[in-house]
C-alpha cells in the first residue's frame, strides 16, 4: 500500500450520521474543509430505506448506499476503489462491533467518543488496530482548537511553572428536563445504559473534559474520587458529576460535567494554575486564551498571533480578528487524521498536524476514566480509585 494514496483524496465511508443525527453533519463538514477526504459510501441509518434515501441526497452512487455496515464491508472490500477510512457516527454501544469489523477488514477508522462502552472492548479495539496496522482515531473535538495547542505548548515550556491545580468543567442545559421521555432520540440513547454505557453526563461530556485537561497539561491521573447524581426523575444514568482528581507529581484537579446546568449552552472551560502563572480557556470564546503571570498583568492571547507556538499556528485558518470555531476545530482533527493515515501507509513520520491527534489509546483512557468514576461513586466513602490505562 506504500504510496498509493499520495495523489488523491482519501475515500471516506460513514456508518450512522443520517437524517436527524447532528454529529454526522459535523463530520461531513469537517472532512470536506481541507479537501483531504471524499465521501463515497455509507450505511447512514438503521432503517436501510431511509439510509439509502439520505445517501442519495449526498450524491452517493446507489451501489454504495448500503443497508448496514456488514453489507458495506463485504462490498467495499471487493472494490478496486474501496474506501480508505470509515467514520463511525452511531450510538456508543455499536462502536465496538462496527470498528472491530472495519479494522479487521483492513480499513482505517475514525470513531466518535466514547470509543466503546467498556474498558475490555476498548482494549480489544486498540489491540486489533495494532495487529492490523490500521489507524484508529477518536474525535475529541476540543483538542483541535489552535489556542488549546498554544496552551499545551506554554505548559510544556514551563511558562506557568509546575502545574499545581487543574479545573475543568463541561456544563450543558439540554437535558434539564426529561426530554428522553418525550421522544428525543439523541437524549433517549444517552440515557440508556444498554446503549450509552455506565456513564451519563460523565461518559458523554465528562470524557471530553478529562481528555482536554490531560492534553493541555500532560499530567497523568493517579486516582480519582467521584460523586454522581441523577436529578431528573425517571432517569437512570447520571446527569451531574463532580470528580476530584489526583495527578502523578502532586497536582490536584476538579472536573464537573452536567447535562442540567440551566443557562449553559456549551460551557466547556479549562483553568490551569501553575507555580508562576495560570491559563484560562472557554470553548464559547475559543479565540482567546488568558495568561495570568504571578506578580504580572494578565494578558489575553489572541488566536492568529505570529509568536504563538508552531503547533497552534499550524491549526490556524483565518487572519486575526476573523473568528474560528467548532467546525474548524473538528476539521483540524480530520486534517490530522488524514496526515496520520498517509504517513502510516507511506512508512514515514507524520507531519506536525498529524502528531497530536487523539487515537485509540486516548479513547481507551476515556473509557477507563468513566469506569473509574462509576466505580468510585459506587464505592461510597472508600471512593478513591486508581484508573487503568492512564
Amino acid at each position: 500500500m506504500t504510496g498509493e494514496i499520495k495523489a488523491r483524496r482519501l475515500r471516506l465511508g460513514m456508518v450512522g450520521g443520517g437524517d436527524g443525527a447532528y454529529i454526522g453533519g459535523i463530520h461531513r463538514f469537517a472532512a470536506r474543509l481541507d479537501d483531504q477526504f471524499e465521501l463515497v459510501a455509507g450505511a447512514f441509518d438503521i432503517d436501510a430505506q431511509k439510509g439509502r434515501a439520505f445517501a442519495a441526497g449526498l450524491f452517493i452512487e446507489p451501489a454504495r448506499a448500503y443497508g448496514d455496515y456488514r453489507e458495506m464491508i463485504a462490498a467495499e472490500a471487493q472494490r478496486a476503489d474501496r474506501i480508505d477510512v470509515v467514520a463511525i457516527c452511531t450510538p456508543n454501544h455499536t462502536h465496538f462491533p462496527i470498528a472491530a469489523a472495519f479494522l479487521a477488514a483492513g480499513f482505517d477508522v475514525i470513531c466518535e467518543k466514547p470509543l466503546t462502552t467498556t474498558s475490555a472492548d476498548a482494549v480489544a479495539l486498540v489491540e486489533i488496530a495494532a495487529r492490523t496496522g490500521r489507524f484508529l482515531g477518536v474525535t475529541y473535538t476540543y483538542s483541535g482548537y489552535p489556542l488549546i495547542h498554544a496552551a499545551r505548548a506554554m505548559v510544556a515550556a514551563g511558562e506557568i511553572g509546575k502545574v499545581r491545580v487543574v479545573q475543568v468543567e463541561y456544563p450543558l442545559e439540554w437535558m434539564a428536563t426529561a426530554i428522553e421521555q418525550g421522544g428525543n432520540q439523541q437524549a433517549s440513547w444517552r440515557s440508556d445504559p444498554k446503549r450509552s454505557g455506565r456513564g451519563g453526563s460523565v461518559g458523554d461530556i465528562g470524557t471530553h473534559a478529562y481528555h482536554l485537561a490531560g492534553f493541555v497539561t500532560g499530567l497523568k491521573l493517579e486516582a480519582l474520587c467521584a460523586d454522581l447524581a441523577t436529578f431528573v426523575e425517571g432517569r437512570v444514568l447520571d446527569d451531574n458529576a463532580h470528580v476530584m482528581l489526583r495527578y502523578h507529581g502532586g497536582a490536584r484537579g476538579l472536573l464537573w460535567s452536567s447535562n442540567l446546568a440551566v443557562g449553559c449552552s456549551n460551557g466547556l472551560r479549562l483553568r490551569v494554575f501553575g507555580e508562576t502563572g495560570s491559563l484560562t480557556w472557554h470553548q464559547e470564546e475559543p479565540n482567546s486564551l488568558l495568561h495570568a503571570p504571578l506578580h504580572g498583568r494578565p494578558v489575553t492571547i489572541k488566536r492568529g498571533r505570529e509568536d504563538l507556538a508552531i503547533a497552534a499556528r499550524a491549526l490556524t485558518r483565518t487572519p486575526p480578528g476573523h473568528p474560528e470555531g467548532y467546525i474548524e476545530a473538528f476539521a483540524n482533527l480530520y486534517a490530522g487524521f488524514a496526515e496520520a493515515i498517509r504517513a502510516r501507509r507511506e512508512g514515514r513520520a507524520p507531519g506536525l498536524i498529524g502528531q497530536a491527534v487523539p487515537t485509540g489509546e486516548d479513547g481507551l483512557k476515556g473509557v477507563a476514566f468513566v469506569d473509574a468514576v462509576v466505580d468510585s461513586h459506587e464505592g461510597g466513602q472508600a471512593g478513591w480509585v486508581r484508573p487503568a490505562y492512564v
